[in-house]
């Protein structure tokens, strides 16, 4: 069905359906397709049409689609469940994705979703939520295999058979012992290939990478691009086995922090909603704080122009160039910044760096100034001279292009340092970026350039 028609013109055939109430044939049709397409069906369909369509689906798949949907859209049909229907739902919902559900309602659907659930779920749902909000523990599910090392391998496969349908995954089994302390692990694919009356200790691995209930879930994000998991144990301060980590939540915090980046880095503040889901004024309220700040901060550059009025009065053309510097230095600056943010992000580069993070930096801002300010004097002396007829002197061209030279070494010096000290101080590294950096910057190279203009013009 997917490849024969796109997802566009599967919402106009579904909204056709639902119109002529041709059910069975909307059924038929949506659940040939991946859950992700479902919601994304489901969510451009009208409000009311939604739980039509939720009660359309089989029990299993219903629960797959309802955790690919925006949280807007869970509260809504939550809100229009029967207790029956939401208890329906919930049995068939992993620990975790009922946990970000729960964390993400307000607390009326919370109460709904707690009295809906059985006592067992109920008491998980409320250990991993006493977890900080960006640890490990946070992130992970209690519905894992373990085993323990006395046990064959003909019993360990009964035990996956009889357990396995309501774990999350059954690729990794956990090896324990009596007082639950991790002791190794082994694959599916192990299981298979041992003899059945080997023991699970015989055949583990104990060469075991687990995470810590109180790490930081970016971190154990990181292990999983390191190692190549599907899955990985969390362990408490004991080292008792405690939960797993799935890939599809390690991926889901990668791409939340990225996201967070992304938008510090523009000089905004993040926000978990879609754009087009988020209101004007939410939008508004994460964007002007920073603008503000930066506005206030500029003010630092204008005393600064102030301060050479006469200099700029006296040479008119030093004005022209304003921006030209400035621009060069932000961009300079914005250049090493991100490309240490990233190292930062990807565990590449830490604080005890610093001194080769610095000394690589000068020898790069060096080898780009002075290439930039060659080509700036040629261009000065050819195209703004020659053809503008700007009153353009050597000495002015050497002002410009010195200038230049020096305000691509601050900048870079600048951003290359601010990302890691910001990581040394517990401060988010991708708040040092862009806009940030760029306020300092131009400051620097306004100094930078009235410097030179009382050194080589002498005003």
């Amino acid at each position: 069905m997917e490849d024969e028609m796109n997802i566009e013109q599967l919402i106009e055939m579904t909204e056709d359906l639902l119109k002529n109430k041709q059910y069975v044939k909307v059924r038929d049709m949506i659940i040939t397709l991946q859950p992700t397409d479902i919601a994304y069906i489901m969510e451009a369909m009208p409000d009311d049409t939604m739980p039509l369509m939720f009660r359309l689906l089989p029990k299993e798949l219903a629960a797959e689609v309802f955790v690919e949907l925006e949280s807007d859209s869970q509260e809504n049909l939550i809100t229009g469940f029967s207790r029956a229907e939401l208890k329906e739902v919930l049995d068939e919902l992993y620990l975790d994705d009922t946990v970000d559900i729960v964390e993400e309602m307000p607390a009326n659907v919370v109460k709904r979703i707690l009295t809906a659930s059985d006592p067992e779920v109920r008491k998980s749902i409320n250990e991993v939520l006493q977890y900080p909000e960006d640890s490990t523990g946070s992130i992970m599910t209690t519905e894992y295999i373990d085993m323990k090392r006395n046990m064959t391998v003909e019993d360990a496969l009964k035990r996956i058979r009889r357990v396995g349908q309501d774990m999350e995954t059954i690729s990794v089994m956990y090896v324990i012992d009596k007082d639950r302390h991790l002791l190794g692990y082994a694959s599916i694919r192990t299981l298979l290939l041992a003899d059945e009356d080997a023991t699970m200790g015989e055949i583990m691995d104990r060469n075991v990478v687990s995470a810590s209930t109180l790490d930081d879930q970016e971190e154990t994000a990181r292990k999983f691009e390191k190692y190549d998991f599907l899955a990985m144990p969390v362990v408490d301060k004991e080292n008792r086995l405690v939960g797993i980590v799935t890939i599809d939540d390690a991926i889901d915090v990668l791409t939340e922090e990225t996201t967070e980046d992304i938008e510090r880095m523009a000089a905004i503040s993040p926000s978990y909603k879609p754009y087009l889901k988020t209101d004007i004024l939410e939008t508004v309220k994460s964007r002007i704080p920073w603008l503000l700040l930066l506005m206030v901060s500029a003010t630092f550059t204008g005393q600064i122009i102030s301060s050479f009025e006469d200099a700029l009065a006296a040479f008119t053309v030093l004005t022209a160039y304003i921006p030209m510097l400035m621009d060069t230095g932000g961009n300079a600056g914005s250049q090493a910044s991100v490309t240490i943010i990233r190292g930062i992000s990807l565990n590449e580069i830490s604080i005890k760096d610093i001194v080769k993070v610095v000394w690589k930096e000068i020898r790069v801002a060096l080898i780009i100034g002075v290439i930039l300010a060659a080509c700036n004097f040629a261009k000065l002396m050819l195209v703004d001279k020659m053809l503008f007829h700007n009153p353009i002197t050597i000495s002015v061209a050497l002002v410009v292009c010195c200038t230049l030279v020096f305000t691509v070494f601050s900048a870079k010096l600048v951003g290359c340092t601010l990302p890691l000290l910001a990581k040394r101080l517990g401060f988010d590294p991708a708040v040092m970026a862009s806009p940030f950096i760029t306020t300092i910057v131009d400051a620097i190279s306004l100094l930078i350039y009235f410097q030179f203009a009382k050194m080589f013009l002498h005003i």
